[in-house]
């Protein structure tokens, strides 16, 4: 083929190959805020301005957990030795609430102390790419999963495995990891089942399964309330947001809410604040605490 010809050809492969690249590594700024959301396709980190939540002393019913939480995260803020965390347990019982409330009063007690990083659970095969990012940002990361869970089928909890223990590049110093799930194991039950009965060697398979969650240093367990303190939750709320209401109407207003919702926990307690609130015509300010 003559080189007029041929010249074409090659500047069209040159540019094709030129689009494969993949693009440079973006440079972190997390000097814009104190809370971010990775974007794993962009592979960026969009700033939230304001971190929804409720301040750390409203949370009733789980001060032990929240005493662990917070002396973990306050070792972590402080550069000392501190583990990846996993809240598991009941649904509504603060647990994503526990951790946005922590880091808030992180940062009330010492600006800029920890920035607070939300990865979806659908991103987490990106997760070393994050790390990577931060690495060397010199921010303490929290990073944040909710509701984290796996099902059949799925294997990004290799990548997980491999970042919290075992990787040879582990996790930076910098960067914390804690995750909320409804699952003990992150697995359904079922799933565990199913790898008991199918495998050649059923205790190695569900070993690999069950080892993930096993490499959280610290696993604290959030249980449904009884009565007593899904009422003292609803009255603390009542009481922060001087809502203009009767203790005994009260009462029986939070008995009949948890009625037609059939469960009490204190997202239940919160639903009904809004409610009450809405109806008394008072708005809910909510302002920090420390």
């Amino acid at each position: 083929m003559p080189d007029v010809q041929l010249s074409p050809l090659l500047e069209r492969i040159a540019t094709a190959l030129e689009r494969m690249v993949p693009p440079p590594a973006t440079r972190v700024d997390l000097a814009a805020a104190d809370a971010f959301v990775w974007e794993a396709r962009g592979e960026r980190l969009r700033p939230v301005p304001r971190v929804a939540g409720v301040p750390y002393d409203l949370l009733c019913g789980i001060e032990r957990v929240a005493e662990t939480l917070y002396e973990n995260t306050r070792r972590f803020a402080d550069g000392l030795p501190a583990n990846n965390a996993l809240l598991w347990g009941a649904r509504g019982m603060g647990k994503s609430s526990l951790v946005k409330a922590i880091h808030a009063r992180m940062n009330e007690q010492l600006a800029g102390a920890l920035v607070l990083i939300e990865i979806h659970r659908e991103d987490i095969e990106s997760l070393p790419r994050l790390l990577h990012l931060l690495a060397d940002t010199g921010r303490r990361c929290l990073l944040f999963c909710d509701d984290l869970s796996f099902d059949a089928g799925e294997t990004s909890y290799k990548s997980l495995k491999a970042v919290l223990e075992g990787g040879i590049e582990g996790r930076p110093a910098n960067v914390l990891l804690y995750a909320t799930s409804n699952r003990r194991h992150l697995m359904p039950r079922q799933m565990i089942d199913n790898e008991r009965s199918t495998a050649i060697h059923p205790g190695e398979a569900v070993e690999e399964k069950v080892s993930l969650s096993d490499r959280f240093g610290l696993w604290l367990g959030f249980h449904p309330c009884g009565q007593d303190i899904y009422l003292a939750m609803v009255q603390r709320y009542a009481a922060h947001f001087q809502l203009a209401i009767e203790t005994e109407e009260l009462r029986r207003e939070a008995l009949e809410w948890a009625k037609t919702r059939g469960s009490r926990s204190g997202r239940v307690a919160w639903q009904l604040i809004q409610d009450l609130a809405g109806r008394l015509g008072s708005p809910l300010q909510i302002t920090p605490s420390g």
